[in-house]
């Protein structure tokens, strides 16, 4: 059986009920959605319970589900959705990210580059952490989830076009906030993706 008949399956016998199929929903996609809690939330305890009140979420609204739709996009939505609602309800300005480790690939393996490298992945996370909630939701599933406009627009409900005039204001707020921090030399000015 191909994945995604694997998937169907297990999506329509967890609309009737199946416990076990929607536990193997749970299982395939757990990763990805405690990622995304993660780096909203930043806070392993509290992206574990995001994980689980988005998947019992999901369970409830499964008869819903449009399969039309990537079924990851779907769930990843009630994510983002719940993700920034959990974040509205703290009201605190600034939500630190996990470290980014892979942002800035480093060339060299020397105890400098690599003490260099933690300084840009340090002031960078600071930058994104103060990036208003909708921004950092498309800045973290365009880079850290690495997923395409269209997969963020089907996750995001915006259209292609919001989401690339928001990744490249984000870019911008990122530029700004890294020069005021310091004057970071290894900013440059960044390119637009079309």
């Amino acid at each position: 059986m191909e994945p995604h008949s694997e998937e169907l399956g297990w999506i329509e016998r967890s609309q009737q009920g199946d416990h076990a199929a929607f536990a193997q929903l749970v299982e395939a996609y757990q990763g990805p959605v405690y990622n995304l809690a993660y780096r909203m939330l930043h806070d392993a305890g509290e992206a574990e319970d995001a994980t689980q009140e988005i998947f019992l979420r999901a369970y409830t609204k499964l008869v819903m589900y449009d399969r039309e739709r990537k079924f990851i996009t779907w769930l990843l939505s009630i994510a983002s959705n719940y993700c920034i609602d959990q974040l509205r309800r703290r009201r605190a300005n600034v939500v630190t990210l996990d470290d980014i480790a892979y942002a800035i690939p480093s060339t060299v393996a020397g105890p400098e580059r690599r003490a260099l490298d933690q300084e840009q992945r340090t002031a960078i996370q600071r930058a994104v952490n103060q990036l208003p909630d909708t921004y950092r939701l498309i800045t973290v599933l365009r880079y850290y989830q690495d997923f395409s406009y269209e997969e963020i627009e089907a996750i995001t409900g915006l259209s292609e076009a919001t989401v690339k005039t928001r990744l490249f204001r984000a870019r911008r707020m990122l530029q700004e906030l890294l020069i005021k921090e310091g004057g970071v030399p290894w900013i440059v000015e960044p390119a637009v993706h079309s």
